[in-house]
């Protein structure tokens, strides 16, 4: 695997395709390879870079929290390494926050943004969530941890179709048995990032065209975060999916990766 150094660590990173480049970050807890079924749809038109994020996967993991800022950072140096001047983004949960500040710090490196499921602060719901989520990974086995993360992320008609279910069977059964499974440590690190973002009163400071989409029953990040980043932006397009959560765009995966990839060109 590929790796390039950027703000004190060791990155690790995938890409496929050619063309110009699109940075794909990913949220907590999941590795950049999370991105596969998206990359192969749109890796016919762009050059799609798929990064472990600090904390996960075969990227370093140094102990402490981290923050929104020092992630876009990773990002602004990576970019910097593989001689990337300028570039769309399209960042999906915590990867939504990276891309905000990527955007907010490093603005000249970014086209466009497409931001999955976004959010500018935790209210206290939001705290409670990513707080237990690590009690839950420190408590439970690793197919366990996993179907509370499923149970927090898709919504009943996934659940209800027997394809899918299967594969969040296949699920459990890879974090059983995965080799490098993220350190706790790691996941509370990466949480301290996702409860601190908060930009909500720099967001008008976003001049780059943006998408935000999510669903509207998602309650990881409920439909009211991603409709305040959305009028936080200027021009901002939006989109959001019925009967969909936070997984929106495996639940709708049909439309999200021709949707996405037609803004992406326009953009």
């Amino acid at each position: 695997m590929p790796t390039v150094e950027t703000n004190g660590i060791t990155m690790n990173y995938e890409e496929a395709g050619s063309g110009d480049p699109l940075l794909m970050i990913m949220g907590i807890t999941a590795p950049g390879a999370v991105w596969e079924a998206h990359c192969e749809a749109w890796q016919g038109d762009f050059r799609c870079i798929m990064p472990d994020n600090r904390g996960v996967g075969d990227t370093d993991k140094p102990e402490g929290d981290y923050s929104s800022e020092m992630f876009a950072d990773d990002y602004a140096g990576l970019m910097d390494a593989l001689g990337i001047q300028k570039a769309r983004v399209v960042g999906v949960s915590m990867g939504s926050i990276i891309a905000q500040q990527l955007m907010l710090r490093h603005q000249d490196k970014v086209q466009s943004a497409v931001l999955m499921c976004p959010w500018a602060r935790c209210d206290a719901y939001a705290k409670s969530v990513f707080k237990h989520m690590a009690d839950c990974k420190a408590a439970l086995s690793p197919a366990d941890f996993m179907e509370w993360i499923q149970l927090l992320i898709f919504t009943k008609p996934f659940w209800d179709n027997p394809e899918a279910y299967e594969s969040l069977l296949d699920g459990r059964k890879d974090a059983e048995e995965a080799e490098n499974p993220q350190p706790l440590e790691a996941l509370k690190s990466q949480a301290a990032a996702c409860v601190n973002h908060d930009v909500f009163d720099q967001l008008g400071n976003i001049s780059h065209p943006c998408l935000v989409i999510g669903g509207k029953d998602d309650i990881f990040t409920p439909l009211w975060m991603g409709e305040e980043v959305a009028a936080g932006i200027p021009n901002c397009d939006q989109h959001f999916y019925d009967n969909a959560g936070h997984a929106f765009h495996w639940e709708c995966m049909d439309d999200f990766n021709p949707r996405v990839l037609k803004w992406l060109k326009a953009h």
